[in-house]
């Protein structure tokens, strides 16, 4: 093949190839707030990270059973020594042992009873593991608010894009008439530059738009851990949202829902159950241990032996140790519950910011809805007047920027409606993805 034959080839394949992804992308499947919340949850890295913590945390459980399980251990040693070993007798020599011999230990020890020393810790470990699976939750809660926020925000820069753009297209229209007033010498030229300075400053606004929404949708492909320049379609939101909400019923709700609240009250019966365990130092260890010895050994009676032993360990003085441990589970339990207030607070602060801007947001949409009819109509009226020589470019640009303003507002308070509802449903401890089933 010629190399003008290979470039003709390679140039198809590229078309073909862009061809076929452009076909994609026109026939993907638009992206919903329930799928995209589905998605993110499992495959966000933040969440992979915390369910690995989780794991190592299960682990930990089962290195702390193993204490209450029976230890098996086995010996094995091959012995060479220089003289054999033997006594004399009269003037007679008898050996006792063989010059090389080897041998070995079988034993099975098991912890009969130690004041519950190690089973506290079994459990402990285990409530720490619960604290670990929680906080994967709240990881994921958390992760899908902020999917949410995102998603709102991506939407909310999409209707800026096309409030921009209409915008521009209403300043050229107006421009396009001015251009003809001004042609036939029925305004003057400071109009026509006024048309044109604005009809670039509404360009310049699209171009801002664009960009914001390339950022919000960058950030939203980092969240389902996708490259940041994929091409990602969103699917409107139509919400019911309710009118009123109790705001101490919230509370309530907050205290006992909240993952960060379960995790404090896991995290303290967790030191609860530690200082049981180390409580139980003060006392005994009770132990029973079975063992078969096995010395080759042939002037020996009986090479092989087993025994059976009834035990008891007991650390009389351990330098203070137990008691300053205890002091520091005390002093530890002090600082969870002192956390615990402060996390009550903070929770209760965040439910409010969210139950003000909720209410806000609400007023805000009631507010601007009827605005964009009333602005519509002004603009309409002022181009009527302007064409026909009545009104003024000053009226017409006016009503244009109001237009854009009601539109603008009423938009920017949907979506300041749904990001405070997600915050509002999260900071009580609602589980996001239930809430956008």
């Amino acid at each position: 093949m010629s190399a003008k034959n290979k470039k003709i080839a390679v140039l198809i394949s590229g078309t073909i190839l862009l061809c076929m992804l452009w076909v994609n992308f026109l026939y993907a499947e638009k992206l919903t707030l329930p799928s995209g919340l589905k998605i993110v949850t499992e495959e966000n890295r933040l969440i992979k990270i915390k369910q690995h913590e989780a794991s190592i945390s299960e682990a930990d459980t089962l290195i702390a059973r193993s204490g209450l399980l029976p230890h098996i251990n086995a010996y094995y040693t091959q012995n060479y020594i220089e003289h054999q070993p033997g006594t004399r007798i009269g003037p007679q020599t008898v050996y006792t042992a063989e010059k090389s011999y080897y041998t070995y230990t079988l034993s099975v020890q098991q912890i009969l009873y130690d004041f519950k020393g190690i089973s506290s810790l079994h459990e402990a470990s285990k409530k720490i593991f619960e604290t670990k699976i929680i906080d994967l939750s709240r990881v994921k809660n958390f992760i899908a608010l902020q999917f949410a926020l995102t998603y709102f925000e991506l939407l909310e820069s999409e209707k800026m894009i096309a409030v921009s753009e209409k915008e521009k297209e209403r300043l050229e229209s107006h421009l396009k008439v001015t251009k003809h007033l001004y042609t036939e010498g029925a305004i003057t030229k400071n109009e026509l530059l006024q048309a044109e300075v604005r009809l670039s400053d509404a360009k310049q606004k699209l171009l801002t738009a664009r960009n914001m929404k390339k950022i919000n949708t960058s950030r939203l492909n980092n969240l389902l851990a996708k490259s940041l320049t994929s091409p990602l379609e969103i699917e409107e939101v139509t919400r019911t949202i309710p009118v009123s909400f109790e705001l101490n019923q919230a509370f309530e709700q907050a205290e006992k829902e909240r993952h960060e609240v379960r995790i404090v009250d896991t995290t303290l019966e967790a030191v609860n159950l530690e200082g049981t365990s180390r409580k139980s130092e003060y006392f005994p260890k009770f132990f029973a241990e079975g063992k078969y010895n096995y010395l080759k050994n042939k002037y020996q009676l009986f090479e092989g032996n087993w025994s059976v032993m009834l035990g008891m360990n007991f650390n009389l003085l351990s330098g203070g140790s137990t008691k300053a441990e205890l002091s520091k589970i005390t002093l530890q339990k002090m600082k969870i519950l002192i956390e615990r207030k402060k996390l009550i607070d903070d929770i209760k602060l965040e439910v409010e910011r969210y139950y003000l801007e909720l209410v806000n947001a609400q007023e805000k949409v009631k507010v601007t809805k009827d605005a964009i009819s009333q602005a519509e109509e002004n603009l309409r009226i002022n181009n009527i007047k302007y064409s026909e020589g009545i009104g003024t470019a000053t009226d017409v640009i006016d009503a244009i920027t109001l237009l854009t303003i009601a539109e603008t507002n009423y938009y920017k308070s949907l979506y300041d409606l749904f990001r405070a509802e997600a915050g509002f449903m999260y900071s009580t401890g609602k589980d996001l993805l239930e809430v956008y089933r």
